[in-house]
């Protein structure tokens, strides 16, 4: 894998996306990759062979984040992402939106490692790691309605996530379901309550569902 070569592929997917990279988000994007890829020979991070550079994988890892990016709120400021795993989506959205102050809660103390190692290898600000099950910091009340995002991809979602995550979300908050062409949905609960479908690269693939976290009905 040359970086003449993820660089060059990287920029074209995000074309094919209607993307217009910066050289300086372009620089971060293929300097998470390649962190993304040397850790993954050694932990298993992610499926994709990331020395491969498919296009698959460039866009699940990096476009997919991109495009959720663009509709996140102007004003938002704070974003929790539930099963942070490898990173992504949660790493990509903090470099194109980076006043976001950004928390990661993973259980898993490997992968933990790896995504504190990326935010001092991207000098990303204002990001930080939980440990943790996200279950296990309900008991936190300084993080209840705290965030103006929430994001999660790896995670089964049934009624009880639903139930768990929206009580980190201020009211009017949105959560990001990052989901596969044919993943099903239960129903939104109250407070959360369906706002927008939004296709992901290629049709079919992939696609982001948008639930905002709204006042329950008195």
């Amino acid at each position: 894998m040359s970086a003449r070569e993820l660089r060059g592929r990287l920029v074209r997917r995000a074309k094919r996306a209607e993307l217009d990279l910066t050289p300086e988000l372009a620089d971060a994007l293929q300097a998470y990759y390649e962190l993304l890829a040397r850790w993954n020979q050694k932990i298993n991070l992610t499926s994709f062979k990331l020395e491969e550079m498919s296009d698959e994988a460039l866009d699940r890892l990096l476009v997919e984040p991109l495009i959720a990016a663009r509709h996140i709120p102007v004003g938002n400021r704070t974003a929790i992402d539930f099963g942070s795993g490898g990173g992504s989506p949660a790493i990509p959205i903090k470099l194109a939106r980076p006043e976001l102050r950004l928390v990661m809660v993973e259980a898993k103390v490997r992968k933990c490692a790896f995504l504190r190692e990326a935010i001092r290898a991207l000098n990303l600000p204002d990001t930080s790691v939980e440990t943790a099950r996200f279950e296990d910091l309900l008991p936190r009340p300084e993080l209840h309605e705290s965030f103006d995002l929430g994001i999660m991809r790896a995670v089964r979602v049934e009624g009880q996530v639903l139930r768990t995550v929206q009580a980190f979300l201020r009211f009017g908050g949105e959560l990001f379901l990052f989901r596969g062409p044919s993943g099903q949905l239960p129903d939104p609960l109250a407070p959360l309550q369906w706002r927008h479908t939004v296709p992901l690269t290629e049709p079919g693939r992939g696609r982001l569902i948008i639930l905002e976290k709204t006042a329950v009905p008195a």
